[in-house]
């Protein structure tokens, strides 16, 4: 991923406010497509110009093509406001994020999502790498605001379960782990939507995180079918379990590994 800064120039009378909520507007269109990556975008007036600083998943990132409606109409929008369109200058690799996938395109991808991470929830199956979200669509008329909401929500309950002292007590653990849990019901339904835009397997990674009985965990059945899914070796050394059938990825409960 790369730290970049978008450089919108003042080209006409315009107002402080008016020219936030135009440079607002178009970020957030970029963060609902998946072009730039966190929640929070540090911005600035120096001299003649705004600059917004980002992370981006890909150098090409920003290219129109990749934009949705949304994103043409706030390009749009910034003219109206009296700022130009923004130029961009990459500063270098995030050393601290995941590299987006190399991949052009993928056998199977995974829907995988963790409170630490703020880069895009599909995986690649063959390198267990992000792959941008505008990717995911072969038109712009939609973004994937819906999903990116989703997982902020799927964030927050992690990071409440990996607190050893608990507002919720096992609340957010039992959303994480429940198959028919509402958080993964919506989870499902994103990894089945974006199979049919992909035209290949996604799969759904549901969390282990505590187990009724270390003993049986390692020959749990698939919670969808009820089938054996134990793979013979973990699938980038982190899922144990996969069903092809219910599109399940799954580990071996971390309590009992």
């Amino acid at each position: 991923m790369w730290v970049a800064e978008l450089r919108f120039r003042i080209i006409a009378d315009t107002s402080y406010t008016e020219a936030e909520a135009a440079i607002r507007c178009y970020l957030e269109s970029l963060i609902f497509q998946g072009q730039i990556l966190g929640r929070e975008f540090p911005t600035y007036l120096a001299q003649d110009e705004f600059v917004s600083r980002v992370i981006l998943p890909a150098t090409d990132a920003l290219h129109n093509q990749h934009h949705s409606k949304r994103g043409l109409q706030a390009l749009q929008a910034l003219g109206t406001a009296g700022i130009a369109y923004p130029k961009l200058e990459l500063l270098g690799e995030d050393l601290m994020s995941n590299h987006t996938d190399p991949c052009a395109v993928s056998e199977s991808y995974i829907l995988y999502c963790r409170f630490g991470h703020s880069n895009s929830v599909l995986y690649c199956g063959e390198h267990f790498a992000p792959v941008p979200l505008y990717q995911a669509d072969a038109t712009s008329a939609l973004d994937h605001e819906d999903l990116i909401r989703w997982q902020l929500q799927y964030q927050a309950l992690d990071e409440i379960q990996m607190q050893e002292k608990r507002v919720l007590d096992k609340t957010a653990e039992h959303s994480l782990q429940k198959l028919h849990s509402s958080l993964n019901q919506q989870g499902r339904r994103f990894a089945r939507r974006l199979e049919q835009s992909l035209q290949k397997p996604v799969y759904y990674a549901l969390y282990s995180g505590s187990s009724v009985n270390c003993a049986l965990e390692a020959n749990k059945c698939c919670p969808g079918c009820g089938k054996g899914w134990a793979l013979a070796e973990p699938l980038h050394e982190l899922f144990d379990f996969q069903c092809e059938n219910c599109r399940l990825v799954c580990n071996i409960a971390w309590q009992c590994q």
